[in-house]
């Protein structure tokens, strides 16, 4: 990869790194005021985000920018296996995926190292303009930005000292998610219009939501919606305070219907057998597409801190999200008119184990009373809309 002048090529040096994969190259003197600046054509750019869905929603304003700023770049994803359909959905600012074998330090798949040399040299081949860092602070992914071989690389770094004005930005721990990506854009000279989350749904899954509705008899207006899983364990508030919150609205007149992945199943049906009422069981019924038709429609969410809290964002629909673990000032959605977040103030917060190691005492003190309320105060805003 080449560099900006005055910096040796490479990760070899002392400021390098330590460990295979970590680090971050020292700030170099930049070759322009910024990246937008520079007169060099861009025509083939990688950003690197190897993440999972509600991550990557969150980047899509930072996305659009960078769109705007190279309508003719040929812009590929450096990301995961999953994230192809979303790719596909928002191909008016990705033109392709092209799939991270995965290290050790990222634990969102299994590392698949063995493959990295031949994804690199594949990578160099395509020959990029720019590598655009976007996986977080850069300790990690910095040395995969600059693998990929591009003749520039821009993006966060880890330490104020690695910081260049217009090319990398120090890494901002006090923003929400979306904002950070949108002020590395503003940091790199491009113009940011909004930071609105965006999710493209089709008409034949608009057709499919309204047939699953109609097929179990639910009302639109008259439905709410609970996704009770998560990826991880120690994001999920428990079944039986889901299935309490269930009760409690069924029993104000309003219609549930319990929505995940066919892999959370026991999760879903947990939660339904906890009900003294009955929930309508959409569990694995709905795709990405079908699901975000679905939120367009009812009138409520109800869920943990996971991706379909930003999918419900990307479309507007109303939620009422229980953050257990996470950092909540970091994923809260933006538009809080739209969406009501509880998240209890515990000192091990934010959580970075995949199993709570105590009593899970974030999720504990959130009470079903307390998300019912938050319920009916966003229900009766739609009743008077």
């Amino acid at each position: 990869m080449s560099t900006l002048p005055g910096v040796q090529t490479g990760w070899h040096g002392a400021a390098a790194r330590s460990g295979p994969y970590a680090g971050s190259v020292p700030g170099p003197e930049p070759v322009s005021a910024s990246l937008a600046a520079l007169a060099e054509p861009i025509r083939r750019i990688a950003v690197l985000r190897v993440l999972q869905l509600g991550d990557l929603l969150c980047s899509v304003p930072a996305l659009r920018a960078l769109r705007k700023a190279y309508p003719e770049a040929q812009i590929s994803l450096i990301g995961l296996p999953g994230a192809r359909e979303l790719v596909q959905r928002l191909d008016h600012y990705l033109d392709e995926l092209v799939e991270f074998p995965g290290i050790a330090a990222f634990p969102e798949q299994a590392a698949r190292e063995a493959e990295l040399p031949t994804f690199y040299a594949a990578a160099r081949a395509r020959r990029f303009d720019l590598a655009l860092q976007l996986h977080g602070s850069g300790a990690q992914s910095n040395a995969i930005a600059e693998r990929l071989g591009a003749r520039y690389w821009a993006g966060f770094v880890p330490d104020a000292g690695q910081a260049v004005p217009g090319w990398r930005m120090c890494w901002p721990d006090d923003l929400p998610e979306p904002r950070r990506y949108t002020a590395l854009m503003r940091h790199l000279g491009f113009a940011v219009e909004d930071d609105a989350l965006e999710l493209p749904v089709a008409q034949d899954e608009i057709d499919a939501a309204q047939r699953l509705l109609r097929d179990h008899g639910l009302a639109p207006a008259r439905t709410i919606l609970l996704h009770g899983g998560a990826r991880l364990p120690s994001r999920r508030w428990p079944t039986e305070s889901f299935a309490r919150v269930a009760d409690a609205l069924m029993a104000d007149g309003w219609q549930l219907a319990l929505t995940g992945a066919a892999a959370e199943a026991d999760i879903v049906h947990d939660i339904a057998s906890r009900c003294r009422l009955r929930p309508v069981d959409l569990c694995g019924s709905t795709s990405l597409g079908v699901l975000a038709a679905l939120l367009r429609q009812v009138r409520l969410l109800i869920a943990n801190d996971t991706g379909v809290s930003h999918v419900a964002a990307a479309v507007r629909a109303r939620s009422v999200i229980v953050a257990c673990g996470s950092d909540a000032a970091r994923w809260a959605p933006l538009a809080h008119e739209l969406h009501q977040v509880l998240a209890a103030e515990v000192p091990c917060r934010p959580c970075g184990h995949r199993v709570c190691p105590t009593w899970h005492e974030c999720a504990a003190a959130i009470t079903p009373a307390q998300v019912v309320a938050r319920a009916r105060s966003l229900l009766e805003e739609v009743r008077h809309a």
